[in-house]
């Protein structure tokens, strides 16, 4: 079962593989099958994922864990749903800017 995302900006590795229900090296192993997922990288080099980076990840599980596909069934679905991807991660850019101007 995973876990619901927090309202927070950056997330660690751990808490991602904690939010998604997997193993730290799934979430590596993702970013390599699939390209979009790749997360920022820290000024230390470590990756630091955002909210919808973390969407992306339950969307990936969830057509590998919950509806059968195989990773390349799933690589061929994130390709075919581009504006799925591109709506969530403007929507995380919209909730970003909103907590930056809440803060000032």
């Amino acid at each position: 079962m995973t876990a619901p995302i927090p309202d927070k900006l950056f997330f660690t590795i751990k808490e991602a593989a904690e939010i998604c229900a997997v193993e730290p090296h799934v979430l590596r192993y993702w970013e390599k099958m699939f390209p979009q997922l790749a997360p920022g990288k820290s000024e230390t080099g470590q990756r630091v994922y955002r909210k919808h980076n973390l969407e992306q990840f339950l969307h990936v599980r969830r057509l590998l864990y919950d509806e059968g596909f195989t990773i390349a069934g799933a690589r061929r679905q994130l390709e075919q749903a581009p504006t799925a991807v591109d709506r969530a991660a403007v929507q995380a850019i919209i909730d970003e800017l909103r907590a930056i101007r809440a803060l000032l």
